[in-house]
């Protein structure tokens, strides 16, 4: 059976009542200002990849495919696999005391990021929100760069991060309490 977003929340136990609640309003425009319906199911997409819970995934997936074309989904999932690697990366070289790894070239291939083949603004707040999952502070601060920068207001880019925030919850909830 494929879940849909809504079967996912009526599955999550009474333990993640604000996390149902998080969900029927961060994936909606009202929900996440300054956003547009196939920026929220990017950011959305992207974050349920990194969460690599199967059930949020599917249901993400399920919802956000009348929301998305194949290029975004297609960014949604680069954006989850190079920010895999990236947050990895450059989490280390942040965190290390030897400040000389920073100068070191990565000697990584991130084509993707140059040629996202969607609207590189928005291939960024998946980026974004992939980052803030996996916790790498100096991605984070990157991306927000990029992203203001192409005229993502404020108000957009912690609506990224709420979305982000809520998808983790909802993986985390099911990986809690499992499916009910």
């Amino acid at each position: 059976m494929v879940l849909s977003v809504q079967e996912l929340k009526s599955r999550l136990g009474e333990y993640a009542k604000d996390t149902k609640l998080n969900l029927g309003s961060v994936l909606s425009e009202e929900g996440a200002p300054d956003l547009k319906r196939n920026q929220i199911y990017g950011i959305a997409l992207a974050s349920a990849y990194a969460t690599q819970c199967p059930e949020v995934v599917q249901a993400v997936q399920q919802d956000a495919a009348v929301a998305l074309s194949e290029a975004e989904i297609h960014a949604a999932k680069a954006a989850a696999t190079i920010m895999a690697m990236n947050n990895v990366y450059y989490r280390f070289n942040h965190l290390v005391s030897d400040k000389e790894y920073s100068k070191m070239p990565a000697r990584l291939r991130m084509n993707v990021i140059g040629s996202p083949g969607i609207d590189r603004a928005d291939f960024e707040m998946m980026s974004l929100a992939v980052s803030a999952i996996n916790g790498c502070g100096m991605c984070m601060d990157a991306h927000v760069h990029e992203v203001t920068k192409a005229g993502i207001s404020r108000q957009g880019v912690q609506s990224c991060i709420r979305i982000a925030a809520v998808i983790a919850a909802a993986a985390q909830g099911c990986v809690i309490g499992g499916m009910e």
